[in-house]
């Protein structure tokens, strides 16, 4: 029996044997060129899936191939309809009453497909699962005419605090892995343990191959661990996605009888074209699976008092003038950041969520109220899954609200890691929200995460990585009754900035908090790349202009964050009227196009950015007109020629159109269709490119 399936620009080829093995001969943009020997489909399996003490049956070394029952899965059925997104196709092969159902979710017009495995036991015997994939793929290189190591790239998503989404690309050979025999025992892996999905790599990665035109780029759902590797076997390479694994990060899954296990989801685009290619249909799914809000239906600005301002130090007499600053500069929120609830030292005392009397000598409902009758929402920063070791709560409550490893409660940098599986945190996280929404009438909350829990907590779990998991889960479904009781609050997500910059939040949050860089030169890059990783609409990047800065300082700033959420932060009451001019212009520009750049699709002219670059730019495409980002950051190069391909057969007009009156010099050439601009260092303009 054969399935095949093309939809939106993706096909899928699946053949049933005889013997009811489920293959899966082919998935992606490019057309499928059958191998010579049919004998190397028996590793085409369309999920991996290992389990305690069965045969792992290959020469794998540490891959995670030859899984068993992985192999000795069946065809059991299968469903083939549509849905609110589109096509949906779902296989369940079985063993001996293990039932496994590959999930491959299709979307309409989008080049992207989501897929995850729901495992259930129906035997009268426990199974531990050390191993499951969410997705598995083994042919990616059939299509390569030459060696499968050469003529690819591998886009590789280094990522790290004060320096998010900082892609690398590499040959396979440049990672170490080639083509000794028909396989070997090299992969190239990324991982993620802990809480921090995004602290070392984005939970992302590519694979272009240059020989067909086409890309693989992949985004993991998780606020937990996850893993993926790609390496060969049987002359081909292969690619698997998954959450949490028992090798890698401490997971094991005890399924007992009548039990069932569910992964979690990755997203995978195929495209007839490069990696910027795929990022923009990554783009559109990623809108396609946001829960609906206004926020991100009307993204505005935001005011918070923290980076480069008054950094975790509020009082009632320090917001007062920088409330009246952001009301005149047009910002619709105003968050009071860190510290308010502390008289002092405010970091290892979290977790009453009581306003200071020190700070707020009348309460903070008098800075939340002024907030209000200045025409803004008023907003207050929180970090809801930690209680600091010096919280008067500690004493009070159960050892059994915090994570358990070795019969200890965890600790990291003063805090402890509350547990959302267990009622009481729940029942406390909402008593926190009420009263901040209900009592002080906050409209909007910045929601933090300082810490990294570790591989998880051993408390009522199979395995610590199994506990992270199911408090991740626990805090996602928390966070959806949160958004049920309130619908129109925002919620910000931050991890340290974007140590959890990923989309099982991300598909709830509609703003992300990008970085904590304090360093306005060093936020471009950072800002250049985010589109890799959210939507642009949902970036929250800081303009925060320097109390002794120059003009030029106020501009770059605002160019960081224009194209995306401005996060404005500052001392704005204490900066010069011209300073202060350019920020509100900033904003108002901002304003402007903002509608238009939440349906736009990113793109990168001069190629991605690296922390050491001159010249810098990132786009946004917005039907027939695009804006474009440039970046001068130091060096002694001139100016800089970016080709704008989307200008080819087309008439360009060229408009630099923020700020307004500080025009540089540049010129347009049609043949080429080139921009050629002249920016001295440490400057930056925003272009409009009307096609």
């Amino acid at each position: 029996m054969q399935i095949n399936i093309y939809e939106n620009g993706i096909s899928l080829d699946i053949e049933i044997t005889e013997d009811k093995d489920v293959r899966l001969l082919h998935l992606g943009s490019d057309e499928r060129k059958p191998r010579e020997d049919p004998e190397c489909y028996k590793n085409y399996r369309l999920v991996e899936i290992h389990e305690s003490g069965m045969n792992q049956d290959a020469h794998h070394g540490s891959k995670h191939i030859g899984s068993c029952p992985g192999y000795l899965l069946k065809y059991y059925t299968h469903r083939d309809y549509r849905n609110e997104y589109g096509r949906k196709l779902e296989i369940v092969q079985q063993y001996e009453g293990v039932f496994v159902t590959s999930h491959i979710q299709f979307f309409d017009q989008i080049s992207v497909i989501r897929s995850w495995t729901e495992i259930k036991n129906e035997s009268s015997l426990n199974h531990p699962i050390e191993y499951i994939s969410s997705f598995a793929l083994t042919g990616i290189s059939d299509v390569n005419p030459g060696p499968r190591d050469k003529g690819v790239i591998m886009h590789i998503p280094h990522s790290t605090w004060y320096g998010e989404a900082q892609w690398k690309s590499y040959t396979l050979n440049e990672l170490g892995y080639d083509a000794v025999n028909t396989f070997s025992m090299k992969r190239v892996s990324l991982s993620s343990t802990g809480s921090w999905p995004a602290s070392e790599y984005l939970p992302m990665g590519s694979y272009e191959n240059i020989n067909s035109s086409s890309t693989i780029t992949w985004q993991i759902e998780t606020t937990g661990s996850w893993f993926w590797e790609l390496s060969d076997v049987s002359e081909t390479l292969y690619l698997n996605i998954s959450g949490p694994t028992y090798q890698e990060n401490s997971f094991l899954k005890i399924l007992k009888p009548d039990e069932s296990f569910t992964t979690i989801q990755c997203a995978v685009s195929f495209v007839n074209g490069d990696f910027q290619d795929s990022i923009r249909e990554l783009t559109k799914y990623r809108r396609k699976i946001r829960r609906k809000n206004k926020d991100t239906e009307n993204p505005s600005v935001i005011f918070n008092d923290y980076m480069n301002c008054l950094m975790g130090d509020p009082t009632t007499e320090k917001l007062i003038p920088l409330i009246d600053a952001a009301a005149e500069a047009n910002c619709k929120y105003f968050c009071i950041d860190c510290g308010w609830y502390a008289d002092g030292y405010w970091w290892d005392g979290v977790g009453e969520w009581l306003p200071s009397k020190a700070r707020f000598p009348n309460g903070i409902k008098e800075p939340l109220d002024y907030i209000r009758s200045k025409g803004m929402i008023p907003g207050l920063w929180l970090e809801l899954e930690v209680m600091g070791i010096n919280c008067p709560m500690v004493e009070k409550v159960s050892p059994d609200w915090f994570f358990q490893r070795n019969g200890r409660p965890v600790k990291d940098e003063g805090r402890y890691q509350l547990d959302y599986r267990n009622p009481e945190v729940i029942k406390h996280a909402n008593a926190v929200i009420k009263r901040l929404v209900e009592d002080y009438g906050v409209g909007y909350i910045k929601m933090d995460y300082n810490i990294n829990s570790g591989p998880g907590t051993e408390k009522d779990a199979d395995s610590i990585g199994e506990g992270l998991l199911q408090h991740n889960r626990a805090y996602l479904k928390w966070l959806d009754s949160v958004f049920e009781r309130y619908p129109d609050l925002v919620i910000e997500n931050c991890g340290s900035g974007g140590m959890r910059m990923e989309y099982s939040l991300l598909s709830r949050h509609s703003i992300q908090s990008v970085t904590d860089q304090t360093d306005y030169i060093k936020m471009a890059p950072i800002a250049a790349n985010c589109m890799t990783a959210v939507t642009p609409e949902q970036a929250a990047i800081w303009s925060y202009p320097l109390r002794d800065g120059d003009l030029e300082e106020a501009v770059f700033n605002m160019v960081n964050a224009i194209l995306f959420r401005i996060h404005q932060s500052g001392h704005l009451a204490e900066i010069t009227k011209d300073r202060f001019e350019v920020i509100k212009e900033g904003i108002e520009y901002h304003k402007h196009i903002c509608n238009e750049l939440k349906e736009g699709l990113p793109f990168w002219p001069t190629g991605l950015a690296s922390m050491s670059d001159e010249y810098l730019s990132v786009g946004i495409e917005c039907k027939d007109k695009l804006y474009l980002a440039v970046w001068r950051t130091e060096g002694n190069t001139d100016s800089v020629q970016i080709p704008i391909k989307q200008a080819a057969g087309k008439t360009a007009n060229i408009a630099m159109a923020y700020p307004s009156k500080m025009q540089v010099p540049f010129s347009w050439d049609d043949e080429s269709c080139t921009l050629s601009v002249k920016l001295a260092p440490k400057t930056a303009r925003i272009f409009e490119i009307s096609l």
